[in-house]
């Protein structure tokens, strides 16, 4: 994996990977050549060491304990009355009203966060919806790029003058020119 562009050894002046063509590559070592590459301790490839009669996987009870197992980046929340709010969006499920005001913990796919895994207290507790995502999935990425383009335009917004600050300054340079000199107060003799 040392031979990517982007790698910090790497001298060649590739352009960087895109996301798609990173999780390939990854993909790609981990089936490939990782699982078939013999292990220093077990002197054996993770391959045979899997498909060996006398291995024991440890496996969760259900594929839905798995598939919580393999959501990634908790977050802490708090149950509003309305839901939990997360990237700037509702997450509702009728459960959540008995914990209003709760602290819970979210677990969820960055590549679909049209809903949310809640749990309270280290226990499931829930799935979330979000009912402006529910009929299609979005990427977190998408959503973080959209969201720094909405900021990027409010900053610029904020930083060009305003009708009252052009107004102010043209009004302050009028004073400028218009002012006639004061007469000293010094008496002369």
């Amino acid at each position: 994996m040392d031979n990517l562009p982007g790698y910090f050894g790497n001298s060649k002046q590739e352009s960087l990977l895109s996301i798609q063509e990173f999780e390939e590559k990854l993909y790609n070592f981990l089936i490939m050549e990782y699982n078939h590459r013999v292990h220093s301790t077990t002197k054996d490839t993770p391959v045979n060491k899997w498909n060996n009669k006398d291995f024991l996987p440890n496996m969760p009870d259900s594929l839905e304990k798995l598939d919580l197992l393999l959501l990634e980046l908790p977050k802490a929340r708090k149950v509003h009355s309305d839901g939990i709010h997360f990237q700037g969006l509702r997450y509702i499920n009728p459960n959540l009203v008995a914990y209003v005001g709760e602290p819970i913990l979210i677990r969820y796919n960055p590549k679909d966060i049209a809903e949310i895994r809640v749990f309270y207290k280290g226990n499931f507790l829930c799935t979330c919806i979000s009912p402006e995502l529910s009929d299609y999935s979005v990427d977190i990425k998408d959503l973080v790029t959209a969201r720094n383009k909405r900021r990027n335009l409010l900053k610029r917004k904020l930083q060009s003058p305003t009708t009252v600050e052009i107004l102010v300054e043209e009004k302050q340079t009028e004073q400028v020119k218009t002012k006639t000199p004061k007469k000293s107060k010094l008496k002369r003799y």
